[in-house]
């Protein structure tokens, strides 16, 4: 059978982007289960409640949820458990010098296969003030307003 080439996105963390202001990503490997990899190629997983913390020089990605394996048997994972994430030393501490300074955490931003390997993206990021929130629906609605009107105008529509 050929090797799977490119990109297979599985989960992503929308609620992640809204709620922080993501100033550096990395792509780290997980260390996965057998139950956990064909849980994640039947394209199930969320990142919603996803947390990486950095503990005695090895990260960890924490409350990411993978279901158990339906055809599963007695060697099914647990669905929370803790995941190890595979980075080189160097990235491991620029984040963990990174997060110590106030006010910055790690979250995971998509969940993918990249040439048949489960990868994560994290994201180093700060937390959003509700006006923050607010100004980012505002300018997506305008954003979303003149493309409409861009599109009406290449039809010949009027308003």
């Amino acid at each position: 059978m050929a090797r799977e080439q490119g990109r297979k996105l599985i989960a992503q963390n929308k609620r992640a982007r809204y709620d922080y202001h993501v100033e550096d990503t990395y792509e780290a490997g997980l260390v996965l289960t057998g139950t956990e990899v064909k849980s994640l190629r039947a394209g199930r997983a969320s990142l919603v409640d996803g947390f990486v913390d950095i503990d005695r020089d090895e990260a960890w990605l924490h409350s990411v949820h993978i279901p158990e394996y339906s055809q599963g048997t007695w060697t099914n994972h647990a669905a929370r458990r803790r995941r190890k994430l595979l980075l080189h030393r160097e990235e491991i501490d620029k984040i963990a010098r990174r997060v110590s300074e106030k006010g910055l955490t790690v979250v995971p931003l998509a969940l993918y296969f990249k040439d048949g390997r489960a990868k994560v993206e994290i994201g180093l990021a700060r937390g959003k003030k509700t006006w923050d929130k607010r100004h980012s629906i505002a300018e997506r609605q305008a954003d979303r307003e003149t493309e409409q009107a861009v599109g009406r105008r290449l039809k010949g529509m009027t308003d």
